[in-house]
């Protein structure tokens, strides 16, 4: 699988006229995948309602095909399109947080392609909160499938360059809006239960749900052990791993100091992912720093880019401190445990 892949310069005040976004438009028209950025991580799209078209999602990302895609809209008139109904508790939410990082699971009435819904009933819908992706979404005048813009397996991308580094020869063209704001995917929703459930943790917490919602749950599921088909994407599948075999430490600092010099004993190559705070109390040349352990939306901003930092060839393992499971760092958590090889727990 090979093709040229364009890379357009960057857009700082996109609009839907603007030529690079007809220009990507036209090729979504034309059945072909295209890379963009949305406020969370890049996605690649394709036309949602045509099946040939989701298909080449799955062969650019190497995707196993019963991992549902989540469909990117610009209004609620495409929602309305792809759903049977909006209950009242999906337009109080759409209220609330459109455009943004929240991902709505309604029932299908069958418009979206059978391979973006993994032959359920259910669609995932969400309105992107970035003003090149609604350009492309209004110029396109059509709702776009878009997982994150990767290989499969890989960290997803908070820019185009990490775009073009898994994806370059195998698809037609990458949006360049510079680096994404949130830096993990949008949760996603159920609404399609009496009780909302949270398939997957993301950009809009379970606190921000519950200022809105009387009742909300987590999906067990998230444990780990289903072997049920998956409703959301990163469910079921080991997702976001670096190169290099990461280790998840969780203890104090000292213990995190010890696991380091343990590995280091055994003459092991070791990169750090690490907060300010941890970085700053450790004697290590080679530590990527992602944000303070006070400030988890910055841990969450920096997590994908941190993972891609460190190759296979300058590292033989990857060790990454433990974050808090409130607020946005239950979404942190759930990325790391999915990418991590092995847990190491101070006793």
């Amino acid at each position: 699988m090979s093709m040229q892949t364009r890379m357009w310069k960057k857009l700082n005040h996109p609009q839907k006229n603007d030529e690079a976004v007809r220009e990507a438009a036209q090729l979504l028209l034309d059945q072909q995948v295209v890379a963009f950025p949305t406020e969370t991580v890049y996605g690649l799209g394709a036309d949602a309602t045509n099946k040939q078209a989701v298909q080449r999602i799955f062969e650019a990302k190497g995707r196993p095909s019963d991992n549902p895609l989540i469909v990117h809209v610009s209004d609620r008139a495409q929602v309305e399109s792809l759903t049977t109904e909006i209950p009242p508790v999906a337009a109080e939410l759409m209220d609330a947080f459109w455009p943004g990082p929240l991902t709505l699971i309604f029932h299908s009435n069958g418009a979206a392609a059978e391979n973006v819904t993994a032959g359920l009933g259910t669609v995932a819908v969400r309105m992107p909160d970035h003003p090149l992706a609604l350009a492309l979404l209004k110029a396109a005048d059509k709702p776009l499938a878009a997982p994150s813009a990767n290989r499969s397996g890989r960290p997803s991308p908070t820019t185009a360059s990490h775009v073009y580094q898994d994806l370059d020869g195998r698809i037609a063209g990458i949006l360049n809006g510079g680096s994404t704001g949130v830096g993990l995917e949008s949760t996603v929703l159920d609404i399609t239960a009496d009780i909302p459930v949270i398939l997957r943790p993301g950009g809009v917490t379970k606190e921000d749900l519950e200022t809105v919602l009387p009742r909300v749950v987590v999906d067990p599921a998230l444990a780990g052990g289903t072997e049920e088909a998956p409703k959301s994407p990163g469910m079921k599948y080991k997702h976001y791993a670096p190169e290099a075999p990461l280790w998840l430490v969780e203890g104090k600092d000292s213990f995190f100091a010890e696991t380091l010099a343990a590995c280091k004993a055994r003459g092991e190559r070791v990169g750090i992912i690490a907060s300010r705070e941890l970085a700053d109390a450790i004697d290590h040349d080679r530590i990527i720093r992602c944000g303070s352990r006070r400030h988890l939306s910055e841990v969450a901003e920096s997590l994908y880019g941190a993972l891609r930092a460190f190759k296979e060839a300058d590292v033989d393992v990857i060790l990454c401190e433990s974050f808090p499971e409130t607020g946005v760092g239950a979404a942190v958590m759930n990325r790391l445990n999915k990418a991590a090889e092995k847990k190491v727990k101070d006793q």
